[in-house]
């Protein structure tokens, strides 16, 4: 493909470079540990992947992370998966999270905001006390180090000491957002057999009250592990019979105390969309995230305590244990609870301009949503605190890029992030001192040897390949919950290539060290032998004003042939009439080319996506090749399950 963009769309002033975390990083990791002075930062990034241990090891000298016993060496074996992280030495996640406390106690560690958009601040030193309470009651109620504590909670501060505090204690936290039906809960948590449940009474979304009473009470049913259910009355409900109240639990002033654990000792279990079977329930390690979160927010992202870190997010998704660990660089964080586009589109920047977010993180299907919805950010709010834009869970389309460039600022530093639950962090994205490419992320991450390689394991330069990581990262999964042999860990991502984790993308490696996502490797369009990634279609087909959203599968066919269909979902009031048909191919035919028009143009009721937002193309191509529905999709992992009736219909008739 062809990478000459001519000229970046955005460059940081030498001002901005030389006040870079990363800029101070270098120069004192080239001091202190042989890291190159020169060369910027490919160079940092290169020392990084070929002398990993002396960076990681370097990472927790300059991050100042506490081991209360020291480790014997910074890998122990560097086998994937397998990987042994810091072996010898313990810490605690929570503690580094709270270490403001001491030094900034009045200032907010936490803003909350719900859908009436106005600030509500919680300090550091209440934080820590709250944290500091609800562990000593979690460990009177017999929790201890490996025990599982889970919540049905928002984006509340309330979920942010809960997980601290199981954290303190040892405990492993997991977390869904409370729009999860039932059965979807259950998938998820009766994996885990959980201890303690917090739970709120219901939730705010699109300015309704949704009461959660009967869901909560299905879950006490169905959890036999369950010791303690925490009642949190966001609605003002009594708590249920048994229940404890989250006021008595978190009103002691009581001293945290942290239970010192293993390096990889299990922070939080975290789980995949999980398209078909039970949801992978992914364990990541208490030291693993600590690092990874420490070079990823504070490097990448150049966070520190005069930030104030916005991301749109729900406890179901892996970017709110993602923002939570903003507090570890000491940054302000912004908690919304409410619908991304109530009572506007333009909600979200209200949010930013209220709290006044330096780092203000999305999804690349807002940005476009505001672009269509003309809504104009910086016209309509003061938005001159935001340095970074920040967008992930899907590619972000060049017009994205543009669009937030002319209507937010033209001095705009946009990180179009890309990364996975399955590490918890980013492969690729934010670098505050590179130039931003339209289309493209900034680089890979330092410490990740992100490489695209083709079909023979051979890495490839300015062509589109599987994105793999030839080394271990911390923040890997320890383990899968229930995967007693590692064989479903293994299969996830080591099947294809033997020892290299491979993720399930299609990416271009440009040759001036920026990286293009193409979406998903295994719904990828192969026509005659050419692949395609399909977000270079959505991109075209959803700059049509006609256009809500789209969706193109490739079916292989019994017969050798290949059918690629796209399904539109129109606008309002809009008609698939030869005219509209005309123009869809015109624009695929002429933007990306011939070999990308589709086969036939379908118009479908929607698209449906996983319950973190996601477009699913696999399962939607296993119903199209004739796979039934209860065998080609989990069904509690999809936001609507009706649209796939449509999918199953129209295989039927195929057939």
């Amino acid at each position: 493909m062809p990478t000459a963009n001519p000229e970046p769309l955005w460059r940081p002033d030498p001002q901005r470079t030389a006040q870079a975390q990363v800029t101070a990083f270098q120069t004192w990791a080239a001091e202190h540990h042989g890291a190159p002075s020169d060369g910027g930062y490919p160079a940092l990034h290169r020392w990084s992947v070929d002398e990993l241990e002396t960076f990681w090891k370097a990472v927790t000298q300059w991050f100042d992370v506490r081991f209360s016993t020291p480790y014997t060496r910074v890998l122990g074996t560097r086998t994937m998966p397998g990987a042994e992280w810091f072996p010898g030495g313990t810490l605690n996640y929570a503690e580094h999270a709270l270490r403001a406390a001491a030094t900034r106690p009045d200032e907010p560690a936490l803003l909350h905001v719900d859908e009436i958009h106005e600030p509500s601040p919680l300090t550091w030193a209440e934080l820590r006390r709250q944290v500091g309470s609800l562990a000593a009651e979690l460990r009177a109620l017999g929790v201890r180090p490996g025990d599982r504590v889970s919540g049905y909670l928002p984006n509340i501060p309330q979920a942010v000491v809960a997980l601290l505090a199981t954290a303190a204690v040892g405990g492993v936290w997991t977390s869904c957002a409370p729009d999860f039906g039932a059965r979807s809960v259950l998938d998820r948590f009766q994996q885990v057999e959980p201890v303690v449940l917090f739970a709120v009474d219901g939730y705010r979304y699109g300015g309704k009250e949704h009461d959660r009473q009967a869901v909560v009470a299905e879950l006490r049913a169905e959890l036999p592990t369950l010791r303690a259910v925490v009642h949190i009355p966001l609605l003002g409900a009594e708590a249920p019979e048994g229940a404890l109240d989250w006021s008595a639990l978190t009103s002691a002033d009581e001293e945290p105390v942290f239970e010192q654990v293993p390096f990889d000792h299990p922070l939080w279990v975290l789980y995949s969309s999980g398209t078909t079977g039970l949801p992978k329930a992914i364990v990541q390690s208490q030291g693993g995230i600590l690092v990874e979160h420490l070079k990823q927010l504070g490097l990448h992202c150049d966070l520190g305590p005069e930030d104030r870190f916005f991301w749109y997010t729900s406890t179901g998704w892996m970017m709110w244990n993602f923002l939570v660990s903003g507090l570890l660089t000491g940054t302000t964080i912004v908690l919304y609870d409410g619908s991304p586009g109530h009572p506007d589109t333009g909600a979200q920047w209200r949010v930013a301009e209220r709290t006044g977010a330096t780092l203000y993180g999305t999804s690349a299907a807002y940005v476009m949503a505001c672009r269509k919805a003309d809504v104009h950010p910086s016209r309509d709010f003061d938005l001159s605190k935001i340095r970074c834009v920040a967008t992930t869970g899907s590619p972000l389309p060049p017009d994205g890029f543009r669009w937030l460039h002319d209507e937010v600022r033209d001095d705009l530093w946009i990180a179009s992030v890309s990364g996975g639950t399955d590490v918890c962090s980013c492969f690729a994205g934010a670098v505050p001192t590179l130039p931003v490419y339209i289309g493209e992320l900034q680089a890979p991450g330092l410490g990740t040897d992100l490489q695209a390689w083709d079909p023979d394991g051979r890495p490839v330069i300015d062509e589109v390949g599987e994105l793999v990581v030839t080394n271990p990262m911390p923040s890997m999964p320890v383990r899968f919950w229930n995967d007693p042999d590692g064989s479903r860990y293994h299969d996830s991502y080591f099947d294809t290539y033997p020892g290299v984790w491979r993720h399930g993308d299609w990416i271009t490696v440009t040759s001036r060290g920026s990286v293009v996502i193409h979406g998903r490797s295994d719904s990828t369009l192969n026509r005659q032998g050419v692949r395609m990634g399909s977000a270079d279609i959505y991109e075209v087909v959803e700059r049509l004003p006609e256009i809500k959203e789209s969706l193109v599968i490739g079916v292989e066919q019994p017969d050798g042939g290949y059918w690629m269909p796209l399904f539109v979902h129109l606008a309002p009031g809009a008609v698939l009439d030869e005219a509209l048909l005309d123009r869809i191919k015109r624009a695929i035919r002429e933007q990306l080319s011939p070999r990308h028009v589709p086969d036939e143009v379908i118009e479908v009721p929607g698209v449906p996506h996983t319950l973190t937002g996601k477009r699913i193309e696999v399962p939607v191509k296993r119903l199209l090749q004739g796979t039934p529905l209860e065998k080609a999709v989990n069904p509690g992992s999809i936001d609507d399950l009706g649209l796939l009736h449509f999918y199953e219909d129209l295989a039927r008739k195929r057939s």
